[in-house]
């Protein structure tokens, strides 16, 4: 199969007729993106893996949902989000019912319950703060950040693809990071 094809070509092209081909394509092209987006958010390699396959297999079952009003990336990047976030929110969900199982005490089990949807509640208004303070900083402190929480390049990769020496990059994280953190302090922000 032709690599010089963009994303939405190789679907439109092979997706009917040479299946195999459209999804072997998009696994290259995505495979180690993907895994260092789960990575990321799962800080456990073994977990990324399982959530990478699972993801391909899942875009893969939906890819005749691609509506292109967005690249492909980006649609496989909003999938990876959402299943490894489901998926989190699952483990943490299991692992107060395996506390709870162990407890004697019914109320302690319901107090625990409690606990576990108040941080989830608490994650998921923080993420809303993050994105609304991230589309508010300059583009560029964006990607920086982006390059290295969301895609998980480490700083020799974000040099390279920014034509950056490592000191500059580490000093432009720590910029913006900063002011992250300082605007998602202010109460215009908050809640």
């Amino acid at each position: 199969m032709k690599l010089t094809l963009n994303d939405e070509e190789v679907i439109r092209q092979f997706y009917t007729t040479r299946p195999n081909d459209c999804f072997e394509t998009l696994y290259t092209r995505y495979v180690s993106k993907v895994y260092n987006r789960c990575l990321s958010l799962t800080k456990d390699s073994d977990k990324a893996q399982d959530f990478t396959h699972d993801i391909f297999l899942k875009m893969f079952a939906h890819l005749d949902r691609f509506e292109q009003r967005s690249s492909f990336s980006t649609w496989l990047y909003s999938i990876s989000y959402n299943y490894c976030m489901d998926q989190l929110r699952i483990d943490s969900r299991m692992a107060v019912s395996t506390i709870d199982e162990n407890r004697d005490d019914d109320s302690d089990a319901v107090d625990n319950q409690f606990v576990s949807v108040n941080d989830s509640e608490e994650l998921e208004e923080s993420l809303l703060q993050l994105s609304r303070v991230m589309n508010k900083i300059a583009p560029e402190e964006s990607m920086i950040l982006r390059l290295k929480y969301q895609e998980g390049l480490d700083i020799r990769q974000i040099a390279s693809r920014l034509q950056l020496n490592d000191s500059a990059v580490k000093m432009r994280l720590k910029r913006s990071r900063d002011k992250v953190r300082h605007l998602c302090a202010m109460p215009a922000f908050a809640r």
